[in-house]
């Protein structure tokens, strides 16, 4: 069983009864318990060892894990009113993904402590949604008048572009993957949130604003989005064993208590209130200076304290949790089903697995349907090549990544000219001669003039000249910018990526390809079906999409595996 442990959010409610069961279940070696300030993580550390001792190490660990390592101790207000702040997290959201990968701070907590399983409890969608995008839409249509940006808003704009839910979730997801496949995390457990509590569009229910909630709304889009990141990650060979457990109703509670509460901006204040008329066609000023008013002490009130979620007042908990409202969910009750579903039972709430259970997967009968479709695809386009001036059914070059076009395109070329993979192995003749009768094939089998007019260009045997039409795919540009600086580095990895390459070299890498690919059959023949996997190559034939299929499973990890 697993021993060390990284709980994100581990000193939340949540977080809490997670790594007290954990304790108590699992037997582990170390838990981290990372919070959003040191003096939580501290404190939830030190609780801890007082109630288990020294079985176990707790360890504390602290920030914003959303954010490069620099910022993670800093408010989002800090880094948004500060200029170079704002911008570097712009860049680390919307730039380089290796760059920003190697700066972000949950990415840094895993390869610091490389735990065996991390289970997050962070509240995900709420951390995102609750950056306000509407806000930011309405400050920067403020400032765009008719005639256009003219540069005053400049800190708005760049708020509102670092404020998308969409970016963030997807870059988050993708350290989320990274992180764990490269430092041997090999479960990751999220505990997600419906958004509302397990209620509809009609949740009377927000965080303070009223409905319906367009933040509250965007929560849940951020929840499920998240969901359906995570069940593409567990489809990813290489990712951990991911699962999601997502309560729906209010979690509650930690403590009833007597409390002084603030507001969002620290306040506590109590004020005797003023007597104003309204008068028709007035102002109503929405925010006076408080220093008009008498301050007659703190909003001191019995609460019942949720977590995260904020506290309540008897009349709140009492109307929230009532019957047929969104009710509530205990930590304790969410902490067992995490515990049972990281020791592997069957507990029917994991999210993924109800997602792979409900989703429609692939039929006997379009397997049969798909070899007539080929078969009649191949003999239109023998009428077609014979009857008019119709192109070869290669690529068109809108169906990605760009190695798929290329790759369609080489192996036709290769088609045309040996008939069989025994073929291609079979010919003695040099790499370099190889690419002379490459060289000769294009225009006789009309693959040239396809290929550049939708964007593929063919780099010919000398590595310095390119066939090419108006338009060059590869390299993508961003933006405006429609040049790329040539260098040798580049020319190779474009090469690679999406470019017709003749040069010997990647000639031998198809003779490579097309030995396993016979190895493949051979073994096929010997063993059955106990050595059909995605490493077969089923055909004698030369059959380009079932070639390009198999570099795909076998060469660029691009395989389903469930």
């Amino acid at each position: 069983m697993y021993q060390d442990y990284l709980i994100l959010g581990g000193a939340g409610l949540v977080g809490t009864q997670v790594v007290r069961h954990i304790v108590r279940s699992l037997n582990p070696r170390r838990i981290v318990i990372a919070s959003l300030t040191e003096e939580e993580a501290v404190a939830s550390c030190k609780a801890q060892q007082a109630e288990f001792g020294e079985n176990v190490s707790f360890e504390p660990a602290w920030g914003n894990l959303f954010v490069p390592s620099p910022m993670a101790a800093l408010g989002r207000g800090e880094i948004l009113s500060d200029d170079f702040l704002r911008k570097s997290l712009l860049d680390s959201l919307y730039g380089d993904f290796a760059k920003a990968f190697d700066e972000n701070h949950l990415v840094q907590l895993v390869r610091r402590h490389r735990p065996d399983v991390v289970v997050d409890a962070v509240n995900t969608a709420t951390s995102f949604s609750y950056q306000d995008v509407f806000d930011g839409v309405a400050k920067v249509r403020e400032w765009i008048g008719k005639d256009g940006f003219d540069g005053a808003g400049t800190a708005d704009l760049e708020t509102f572009l670092l404020s998308q839910s969409t970016p963030q979730l997807i870059r988050h997801v993708r350290f989320v993957h990274k992180a764990t496949s490269k430092y041997g995390v090999s479960a990751y457990l999220k505990v997600g949130t419906t958004g509302t509590g397990g209620m509809g569009l009609n949740i009377p229910y927000t965080h303070s604003e009223d409905r319906p909630s367009k933040k509250l709304l965007a929560k849940t889009e951020a929840a499920f989005a998240q969901t359906g990141l995570l069940f593409l990650l567990a489809r990813t060979p290489g990712a951990p064993i991911v699962k999601e457990v997502k309560p729906a109703a209010m979690i509650g509670y930690r403590a009833v208590q007597v409390k002084t509460v603030t507001d969002r901006h620290r306040n506590s204040d109590i004020y005797e209130s003023h007597a104003s008329p309204l008068s028709n066609d007035d102002l109503l000023e929405l925010r006076e200076d408080p220093a008009l008013y008498k301050r007659t002490g703190d909003l001191t009130v019995p609460v019942v304290d949720t977590g995260e979620n904020g506290v309540f007042t008897r009349g709140e908990f009492a109307a929230i949790t009532a019957l047929g409202q969104m009710e509530y969910i205990t930590p304790e009750e969410i902490a067992h089903t995490v515990v049972r579903e990281i020791r592997g039972s069957n507990t029917g709430r994991d999210i993924i697995s109800a997602l792979d259970g409900s989703v429609m997967n692939p039929s006997y009968k379009a397997g049969l349907v798909r070899s007539v479709a080929l078969e009649d695809l191949a003999e239109v386009e023998r009428s077609a090549l014979e009857g008019s001036k119709a192109h070869p059914s290669i690529a068109l070059g809108r169906l990605g990544p760009p190695e798929l076009s290329k790759l369609l395109f080489e192996a036709a070329l290769l088609k045309h000219i040996y008939s069989s993979m025994d073929a291609l192995l079979d010919d003695k003749a040099s790499s370099v001669e190889v690419t002379k009768k490459l060289t000769d094939a294009l225009e006789p089998s009309g693959l040239i003039e396809l290929a550049c007019s939708i964007g593929i260009p063919v780099l010919m045997p000398d590595g310095s000249t390119l066939m090419r039409g108006p338009r060059i795919n590869v390299p993508e540009t961003l933006g405006h910018s429609t040049t790329a600086k040539i260098t040798p580095a580049a020319v190779d990895a474009w090469a690679k990526k999406g470019w017709v390459d003749l040069r010997a070299s990647n000639v031998d890498s198809w003779r490579n390809r097309a030995d396993k690919m016979r190895q493949a059959r051979t073994d096929l023949r010997k063993s059955g079906s106990a050595a059909a996997s995605r490493r077969s190559y089923m055909s004698k034939s030369f059959e380009i999409g079932e070639v390009v299929a198999w570099i795909f499973n076998n060469e660029m990890a691009g395989y389903r595996v469930k």
